[in-house]
């Protein structure tokens, strides 16, 4: 192999190694998303978004997915787990329903609300597995 030809094939190398530690660098330090100063893509009832997943989850993920999204519907469940708050939204279906996982800072303000009681939540929906997921939860009727 020519001295020339050696050459290229590192800068090729040395060139996708600088490309792969740009985007990892991109990926770790992407900015946060402050969810309370952010405006809602999509709004919809607690019982809707999880018939949508439950019924057609590859478009609903297409729909819904990694956007920020408000869900009203009836509280089921609000528990607290290690300093972090999630509230569960009734659905129509017995065997899912909508979690909402909530900031240790945002998670104090969960408290007051009761079993039974219809609250609005804005969050990140990450996708479906028995229930809705949504994170980065905001209470936004208060």
């Amino acid at each position: 192999m020519s001295k020339k030809l050696r050459k290229i094939i590192a800068f090729i190398i040395l060139l996708f190694v600088f490309i792969a530690f740009f985007l990892a660098y991109k990926f770790a330090n992407k900015s946060h998303v402050d969810i309370s100063k952010t405006s809602t893509e999509i709004a919809i009832n607690a019982s809707v978004l999880f018939d949508e997943f439950l019924n057609d989850e590859i478009s609903a993920n297409n729909k819904y997915l990694d956007k920020i999204i408000q869900v009203n519907g009836k509280i089921i469940s609000n528990k607290n787990f290690e300093g972090k708050g999630v509230i569960e939204l009734e659905s129509n279906n017995d065997f899912g329903s909508v979690l909402c996982h909530f900031s240790p800072k945002s998670s104090k303000k969960i408290q007051q609300f009761k079993i039974r009681q219809n609250v609005e939540i804005k969050g990140i929906c990450t996708g479906f597995l028995m229930d809705v997921i949504l994170v980065k939860c905001e209470i936004t009727n208060q």
